[in-house]
């Protein structure tokens, strides 16, 4: 997917901005252009995971034209961040790992503790 993003140059003085009008709250700053840009496809990343996470809708990209319209983006520079879309990807997948028994032995007390089974409390853990 390809979001577009609006940069605010920088200068001796300042970091470059570069705000995701379409994901709110995401943006990042950099000392060059390159960081910038390369910061806002890791909090991109991040917003969309944490989302997820808290069960809230993705929103689709906007035209440019929509997201120039979104905000006070007078003077600013237009880019797009491409966010990889299996990060949207909710496909159960079963999957192959070794541990040792006492760990094994240790996460299966914890799960049921807590009422879930094995996956669920493995899952539990990795976004918790």
């Amino acid at each position: 997917m390809r979001y577009p993003i609006m940069i605010e140059a920088g200068d001796d003085n300042t970091a470059w901005s570069v705000v995701v009008p379409d994901l709110p709250g995401c943006y990042s700053a950099g000392d060059s252009l390159d960081e910038a840009v390369d910061a806002v496809q890791e909090a991109a990343a991040a917003w969309i995971d944490v989302a997820l996470d808290e069960g809230k809708i993705i929103p689709k990209p906007s035209s440019v034209e929509g997201a120039i319209g979104s905000g006070d983006y007078g003077g600013w520079i237009v880019g797009y961040v491409d966010v990889d879309p299996s990060l949207l990807d909710d496909t159960i997948e079963r999957v192959n790992i070794t541990l040792p028994m006492r760990v094994l032995k240790r996460i299966d007390s914890k799960a049921k503790e807590k009422g879930l089974t094995r996956s669920s409390y493995i899952a539990s853990m990795a976004v918790g």
